[in-house]
């Protein structure tokens, strides 16, 4: 492994971002001195009155499976433990999930909803049945020997999940089981969350759990990877099986029912075709609100922390796919559903790594974070931001203790990643109106692991507009070389700006129980008093600009 340090970026950079000209006058903040138009060596023009959709706050979803720590040791400690908790609910994570705002979780999985019952997660606790996890048989987990989360207990059940979103500000989004149970069982489900108090058996069944009012529950995803371990479908038996599930039959109970249907792996184009070819001929797109495309971005070599630059250039490299994954989905999509009414929902995507940095042995596919994730986590957003008219939902995995989580926690111990850091710079744009982005700077060019000549876009971002606040997210690739880039807002006249920055002195940083801000962002103000104005975007950096404007 070659260490690669950043160490150069210790002074004014994680202050809050070095490198400020004002136009006509001389530098800021310790900038390289001379003209605007020689100091810059990229260029970003906002376009505030060229929009593309408002930013769906469901982009910034999450996702919890019954998979190795998620839920257990994760999300619910039990209301009897020693870890502070609210009703079984890990209290830290509740607190620091509601400052970003979190409008959607997905659960119970993952592949795991196609062996789950919502039956064995009601009633009393005491009471609900153990049974043998999907992931009970993973090698891994197998090596560990007699290990809890080989098995489902089902301690978290609906009851406890609708109580966690609630807490969160969340609305919940359940995945039905479509492998091994039929449509009379996703009914019955629906029936028992969203019935009226008292007006059915089943209504009065989740009274007897707690809860007499209804729990409202819109977005139901009908199966999980339908092509794979949710049944090994052909696209064609899955469009069969959706409509079964599907059909006008289900009640809505007053709510506008939102149901998912399972899309693709990252580009098989072939299975959105033909299932949308055979939903097409039933005139089944009123019944679907979103099409769910998963994708997971890997490096070659696969560690989360023992990363050389290749492997840097790699992951994003493997990122950035998403881009041409979503409007290449969406063309096909347009072939039989040509008015759109179906919208992409990316309910599974991050950065997913080996196995050998979890924090716990029992935390299964759980891995650290550094600033690399970071930016996958940011280039990820800001690709939806850009496509607000065509992604109405997006779910990073997972929550915590699994791939590429925003939390890391085992027993009384509690982290937030440099991922959970991202979202909370993100936040402004949930709700807001999208705008048109032009970006230039000089490429990024590497060898991949293969001998391989690369290259990757110098800036990526994105801009959305809330009245007179303006928020630019924008991602610089480059290991070691910030970018200068001359940014020009068309359609308004700049008043102030803020900036918040997010880098590490070296790029294989990453939070620790022992060290948990290692990484972390900083925030200052910026000389900035007209547009175009120049700024320096640090190395492997994740920059929010708040930009005040006027018309």
């Amino acid at each position: 492994m070659t260490a690669i340090g950043r160490r150069e970026f210790v002074g004014a950079v994680l202050a809050g971002g070095a490198g400020v000209l004002t136009p006509g006058w001389g530098p800021v903040g310790g900038a390289v001195r001379g003209g605007r138009a020689r100091l810059a060596d990229s260029h970003i023009d906002v376009l505030v009155n060229e929009p593309i959709g408002t930013i769906a706050p469901e982009l910034y979803g999450h996702f919890v499976e019954h998979l190795g720590g998620v839920v257990y040791d994760g999300v619910w400690v039990g209301e009897r433990s020693r870890v502070p908790n609210i009703g079984g609910i890990r209290q830290a994570l509740v607190e620091a999930l509601r400052p970003i705002h979190p409008a959607v979780v997905r659960w119970p999985g993952g592949c795991f909803a196609d062996s789950y019952d919502w039956q064995d997660g009601i009633g009393p606790r005491d009471r609900r049945p153990h049974r043998t996890n999907f992931w009970g048989d993973d090698p891994h987990l197998r090596a560990l020997g007699d290990v809890p989360a080989k098995s489902e207990p089902n301690q978290f059940g609906t009851h406890e999940f609708i109580h966690f979103c609630r807490l969160i500000g969340a609305a919940p989004y359940l995945a039905v089981n479509v492998r091994t149970l039929p449509a009379r069982v996703f009914m019955a489900w629906v029936e028992y969350c969203n019935s009226p108090a008292g007006s059915t058996t089943l209504a009065q069944q989740r009274a007897a759990g707690g809860d007499r009012e209804p729990f409202a529950v819109r977005y139901w995803g009908i199966g999980n990877e339908s092509w794979g371990c949710g049944g090994n479908f052909t696209p064609e038996e899955y469009a069969a099986e959706y409509r079964r599930f599907a059909t006008w039959a289900v009640p809505a109970y007053g709510v506008d029912l939102a149901f998912i249907g399972s899309g693709p792996s990252g580009g098989d184009l072939e299975w959105t075709r033909r299932c949308f070819r055979e939903l097409a001929e039933r005139r089944s797109f009123d019944r679907m609100w979103g099409w769910a495309l998963h994708h997971y971005s890997s490096a070659p070599n696969g560690e989360a922390l023992a990363f050389d630059e290749p492997a840097w250039y790699d992951l994003l490299s493997s990122a950035n796919r998403m881009e041409s994954l979503i409007t290449s989905q969406w063309q096909v999509m347009g072939e039989s559903d040509r008015e759109h009414r179906v919208k992409l929902v990316v309910d599974e995507w991050g950065a997913w790594h080996k196995m050998t940095t979890n924090v716990d042995p029992t935390h299964l596919f759980g891995q650290q974070s550094t600033i690399r994730d970071a930016l996958v986590a940011a280039l990820t957003l800001d690709t939806f931001n850009r496509h607000a008219d065509k992604v109405a939902m997006a779910n990073i995995a997972q929550l915590i203790n699994c791939i590429q989580s925003l939390f890391l926690a085992h027993e009384d111990k509690f982290l937030v990643t440099p991922t959970y850091h991202v979202f909370a710079l993100y936040a402004a744009h949930q709700g807001a109106r999208a705008v048109r982005v032009v970006a230039s700077a000089p490429p990024v060019s590497w060898v991949d692991g293969q001998q391989r000549e690369r290259a990757l876009w110098g800036l990526n971002g994105s801009a959305s507009l809330q009245r007179d606040a303006l928020t630019l997210t924008v991602t610089n690739p480059h290991l070691t070389e910030p970018r200068d880039a001359e940014i020009a807002v068309r359609g308004a006249a700049v008043t102030a700006v803020r900036a918040t920055t997010l880098a590490a002195r070296d790029v294989h940083d990453h939070n620790t129980f022992e060290a948990p801000r290692s990484v972390e962002p900083a925030t200052a103000s910026v000389a900035v008093s007209a547009s175009p104005f120049v700024y320096r975007f640090p190395a492997a950096s994740v920059t929010k600009l708040e930009i005040a404007i006027g018309r």
